[in-house]
């Protein structure tokens, strides 16, 4: 029986390469496309990188997130690994990250994420492929989310064309931005809490709680195999991890493509 292979929603697949854009300057606008689409920037008027859509053609390159998918799914609060809704309740958005705690205090507090956030069931899967997740990570509900600006790759003026200087992050009221190629949306998480792997488990316990499959469509009566599966994982994973503070869910990260090496 063929394995399946799972891959994030964001992930770029091999088909999608970047598309034969010229770049050209223009003066009220910084840089543009010589033969540009209203759709080539965003509500901001900055411009972004252009890849073709290809979505599931060939193979997923795990280190590429593909731009578009990963601005649509932070414009959307959609869950960066199967691009469902991202969970969500009266703490606010989830988050799954990397440890980034010695960055500053407060930590995660006010940090740009150019990670979309996730959804419940979507936790022990990424947990179990990504070897950086494994290596240390937290859930986070975030109440506030602001869109605060984008991360490209910044060009000056040149001879022929615009030529890249610097990749950086900036914010939507910098000037620079309109001289930005953007790869990514950054949003600044604000109001974050940590959310222990016992109250996941106590939460996936509840939400999917055991149900008769008797008149349930095959698609319902595999869902609910699947959430049995997530409570299983969890209380699994929790026991395991127990004794061990440093492999708990009670660590901080900050994921710039899932299952990366």
């Amino acid at each position: 029986m063929p394995s399946v292979l799972i891959a994030p929603y964001i992930t770029a697949w091999s088909a999608e390469q970047d598309l034969p854009c010229v770049l050209v300057e223009w003066p009220d606008r910084g840089i543009g496309y010589a033969n540009e689409l209203l759709s080539d920037r965003d509500r901001h008027g900055v411009l972004w990188q252009q890849t073709a859509l290809r979505h599931r053609v060939g193979w997923p390159e795990f280190t590429r997130v593909r731009p578009l998918r990963q601005r649509r799914a932070m414009e959307l609060l959609l869950c960066q690994v199967c691009g469902g809704p991202a969970d969500r309740n009266d703490d606010g958005v989830l988050w799954l990250q990397r440890d980034h705690r010695d960055d500053w205090p407060q930590w995660p507090e006010g940090m740009a994420s150019m990670e979309p956030p996730v959804c419940l069931t979507c936790v022990p899967v990424a947990m179990q492929m990504c070897p950086v997740l494994r290596r240390g990570a937290v859930l986070v509900h975030v109440r506030e989310y602001q869109i605060a600006g984008v991360r490209g790759a910044l060009y000056r003026r040149s001879v022929l064309a615009p030529s890249a200087i610097v990749a950086g992050n900036f914010t939507y009221d910098d000037p620079a931005v309109r001289r930005v190629l953007a790869s990514a949306l950054i949003r600044e998480l604000r109001g974050c809490t940590t959310v222990s792997f016992e109250e996941l488990h106590a939460v996936g316990k509840e939400r999917f709680s055991p149900v008769t499959t008797r008149g349930m469509s095959r698609s319902d009566s595999s869902n609910s195999g699947a959430s049995g599966r997530l409570i299983s994982w969890m209380i699994r994973y929790s026991c395991t991890h127990r004794s061990n503070p440093r492999s708990s869910l009670n660590r901080m990260t900050n994921v710039t493509s899932f299952l990366s090496p």
